[in-house]
Formats: C-alpha cells, sequence, structure tokens
C-alpha cells in the first residue's frame, strides 16, 4: 500500500503536473537523468521519499538557467561578429569567424553550355530519348522530348592578395573561397604580393585547414609588398589558358595599394578584363565610410573593374 501511494504521488507530479507545465519548457533542453525530455515539475510538494526516488532533478526556473542567458550572449555576440571588420579581431574572435565565413554560400552565375541534356523546352527534339521512350509505350508517343542545354558555372579565376596590408584578410578570406567554391568544376586560385604562388593544388584539399596549411607552406612572400602588375604578367606568360574563351569571371581581392608602375598595371588589366566575362574587384577598404580609390594603384583597378564590392566582414559576405 505504500508503494502505490508513492507510485501514485509521483505519477501526478511527473505526468500530470508535467503535462500542464509550458512546452517551452521542454523546447529549453530539460533532460531526464537517462536523456529522455520531460516536462517540468515543483519538487516542493513532493514529500522527501517521493523526491528521493524521483527520475528528475530539480531544475531552477526558465529566468535564471545559466544556458539560456549564455544563449542571449551567444546570439548578441553573432550578430556583433558578423558586423566586426575581419582586421579588428582578436584570437579568439578570429577563430569564431573562420568557421563563421566557411558556412556562407554563394549562387554562382551560370550560363548556356553546347552540351544538351533531355529536357521539355527546346528548339531541336532529342530524337533518341523519342525513339527509346515509343518502344517502351508500344510505338506511341505521348510527348515529344526536346535537347535543352545545360547550365553550367561560369569557370572562375580568383587573384587574392596576401601582401602586408591584406594580411588580416587573407586567410579569412581563403577559407571562405575554398568552401565556396568546393563544387566547381573549374576554379583556378592564385595569390600574389611581390610575386604569383598557384593556389589551385591547395584547394584541392577537401579539409579547410589542410588547404590553409598547404598555401601557407606555398607563398614565400606572405605579408610582404604589393607588385599585381608583375603577377598579372606572371599569369600572362605561364597561365593564360586559365582563362577559358572569354567565359571566365575574375575575382580580384585587393585593397589596391600596389607598388608597381600604374601604366604597366593598367596594360595587364585591360588584357585580363578583355580575356575574361567579368572582373569583379573585391575591397575590404570599403569598410571606411565614403572610401574613394584614390591611391595610383586603386584608380586603375576602379578602372577596369566591372563592379567593386565590399568583403570586410561577415555581413558583406553574405550580402
Amino acid at each position: 500500500a505504500g508503494d502505490l501511494a508513492l507510485f501514485r504521488e509521483l505519477f501526478q507530479a511527473v505526468f500530470v503536473t508535467g503535462l500542464a507545465a509550458p512546452q517551452a519548457e521542454a523546447d529549453a533542453g530539460l533532460q531526464r537523468e537517462d536523456g529522455d525530455p520531460a516536462g517540468s515539475f515543483d519538487p516542493a510538494g513532493l514529500s522527501p521519499q517521493a523526491l528521493a526516488s524521483s527520475p528528475h532533478r530539480p531544475v531552477p526556473p526558465p529566468a535564471s538557467r545559466p544556458r539560456d542567458r549564455e544563449a542571449g550572449l551567444a546570439a548578441s555576440d553573432l550578430e556583433r561578429l558578423r558586423h566586426a571588420d575581419f582586421r579588428g579581431l582578436d584570437a579568439e574572435e578570429t577563430r569564431r569567424v573562420e568557421r563563421l565565413v566557411r558556412g556562407v554560400a554563394l549562387a554562382w552565375p551560370r550560363r548556356a553550355s553546347r552540351r544538351t541534356r533531355a529536357g521539355a523546352r527546346g528548339a531541336l527534339p532529342h530524337w533518341g530519348r523519342v525513339v527509346r521512350e515509343a518502344a517502351r509505350q508500344g510505338g506511341d508517343v505521348p510527348r515529344l522530348i526536346r535537347r535543352q542545354r545545360r547550365r553550367e558555372p561560369l569557370p572562375l579565376l580568383v587573384l587574392v592578395d596576401v601582401s602586408g596590408s591584406m594580411e588580416r584578410y587573407a586567410r579569412l578570406l581563403l577559407g571562405w573561397l575554398h568552401a565556396a567554391t568546393r563544387k566547381l568544376k573549374r576554379c583556378d586560385v592564385f595569390a600574389f604580393g611581390t610575386a604569383l604562388t598557384d593556389l589551385t593544388p591547395a584547394f584541392r584539399q577537401a579539409d579547410p585547414d589542410a588547404m590553409l596549411a598547404v598555401a601557407g607552406r606555398a607563398i614565400a612572400d606572405y605579408g610582404g609588398g604589393t607588385r599585381l602588375g608583375d603577377s598579372l604578367a606572371e599569369l600572362r606568360r605561364t597561365s593564360a589558358h586559365r582563362l577559358v574563351g572569354g567565359r571566365t569571371l575574375v575575382l580580384l581581392v585587393a585593397d589596391g595599394l600596389d607598388r608597381g608602375d600604374p601604366a604597366d598595371l593598367a596594360r595587364h588589366l585591360r588584357w585580363l578584363r578583355l580575356h575574361a566575362r567579368a572582373l569583379l574587384w573585391l575591397n575590404p577598404l570599403m569598410r571606411h565610410e565614403g572610401y574613394a580609390p584614390e591611391a595610383l594603384g586603386a584608380a586603375v583597378l576602379h578602372a577596369q573593374a566591372d563592379r567593386m564590392l565590399a568583403v570586410h566582414n561577415l555581413a558583406r559576405l553574405e550580402s
């Protein structure tokens, strides 16, 4: 009889009082000791024997749980990090942002390729598929299958400035580009400072940290000066075939603070623009309100680029 009374008391506390508790309590993460979620209950009304036998742990009220306070701080912290300039991050913030930028996806522009596939639209019938469909249907052709041109992402060429003024941005942006371009069939990546470094083999690494390690060993002029004109001359001499038939989209990640000859830079940029579909300049100096590309190298870049975009924080990458 004593066990039956204890059972009724526990049943009332867990399944009756617990079911009446707000659902938000269960969603907030209350856990039984065996790992199953359950509603909250008030242990004050239980006898000492029932309290000792209860499979639940008493929990503080929702407003005072540290988990909720930490979640609130994390949300505000995340919003702050989204708008924080990469250059001003400390070591811990940099590690957090490195993880966040890898989740910023990009919808790459696509073009109609020469290859075709079966579809509902198209100028010509797909006779092979029509015949096979008729054979399966006993000679009937219920619908006319057509040749539809495939749409494929544009080939991509990325040039990343790894000079001293870009040092705090280069690592984060390389990690972002590695994740964002992983599914592209054709993507070539180069780093430039005073020389040109091919990072395409490093970008074939599946793990982003492994990619950064391989890239770090390959780049000999990291944190030095910037001579974009010389680097473009090297690209033109050794890797012009990376620009595919005028269809390649070029992303130039730089601040425009170039130490080379502006005339040479303008000449090589004109060649690059002539052999590319578009040249987009991703400029972290746009973090400054009212920024104008007045430096010699920046002015040349601005004249040749199709568009200048800001990439100095997470919010800008997302937009």
